[in-house]
């Protein structure tokens, strides 16, 4: 409740303080860069690296990626790989923690669905299974440290951009505001862009990939979480280190992958051959 509550009422005193007074390009610029930061640590980190280690890196970066995750507030690391790899295991059919599919698809039952699967289902969520889920990250000493230190890393994902404020102009007005639009209302567009993810790209988009659900593209998903609306192709192929497989599909996490390998941070990156993409791709689908 406190982490789907807050950003939003956070999100909603910052549109009242913006009428009244405007933004800072600081402001802007920290909400913007926390945002950037964060949505890596999920999508990089939580996501390709740890859930489904599509690639591997050297343990600086994976201990930035996970405090960067952390920041973000979506849970600590072994729960939110925990939900995904159910997710995928169940995906669309009875035990996908977050799937719009389970009331019916009637008007009022996809309405239903989708604020199950895009927040609600974070209300009635049980307890997942660590050691049938993510065994071999409970094994991995250096993630549970940074897992159990999980709130500390979100206090210090709100007071970061505040504390940079603060250094650049010493005022404490600059602190406030920083944390305001740096901390909560990054937040809250972290929260919605991803969460999207599990709702809109499993309702509306293209399928250019048999799959057994309903995962599907969306361009403007993909955009602004860095390439993870490619839903369908991450569905087809869900180990691979890249989402957006056509030439045109911009895939920023890729990209960041790719950089780290040129520089050796990053190695052992999965992908799908071209006959594996051949044998699922829909005759006549988009993509």
């Amino acid at each position: 409740m406190v982490t789907v509550i807050t950003p939003l009422v956070a999100f909603a005193g910052a549109i009242v303080l913006f009428w009244g007074r405007g933004i800072t390009l600081l402001d802007l610029m920290l909400c913007g860069g926390m945002y950037a930061v964060t949505m890596l640590g999920i999508t990089l980190g939580y996501h390709r690296l740890f859930t489904h280690r599509s690639f591997k890196c050297v343990p600086a970066v994976r201990v930035a990626l996970c405090i960067a995750g952390s920041m973000a507030a979506q849970g600590p690391v072994f729960f939110w790989a925990a939900c995904h790899r159910r997710h995928h295991k169940c995906s669309d059919e009875a035990g996908d923690p977050h799937s719009p599919h389970h009331d019916g698809h009637g008007l009022w039952e996809s309405v239903r669905g989708l604020w199950h699967s895009h927040v609600g289902w974070m209300f009635s969520h049980e307890p997942e299974n660590y050691v049938r889920l993510v065994p071999d990250m409970i094994r991995d000493r250096q993630l549970m440290a940074l897992n159990r230190f999980y709130f500390l890393w979100i206090f210090l994902g709100l007071v970061l951009p505040g504390a940079i404020a603060f250094a650049i102009t010493g005022s404490g007005h600059a602190f406030l505001t920083a944390v305001l639009w740096g901390g909560l209302v990054r937040l809250f567009l972290v929260h919605h862009s991803t969460w999207s993810i599990n709702s809109i790209c499993h309702l509306f988009g293209s399928t250019p990939y048999d799959t057994a659900d309903h995962s599907r593209n969306n361009l403007v998903c993909a955009l602004l979480t860095f390439g993870e609306g490619w839903h369908n192709n991450h569905h087809a192929f869900p180990t691979s280190a890249r989402h957006g497989l056509r030439w045109w599909q911009c895939d920023v996490v890729f990209m960041m992958i790719r950089a780290m390998a040129v520089v050796k941070l990053a190695w052992d990156i999965r992908l799908p051959s071209a006959e594996q993409m051949s044998a699922k791709t829909k005759a006549g689908v988009p993509a």
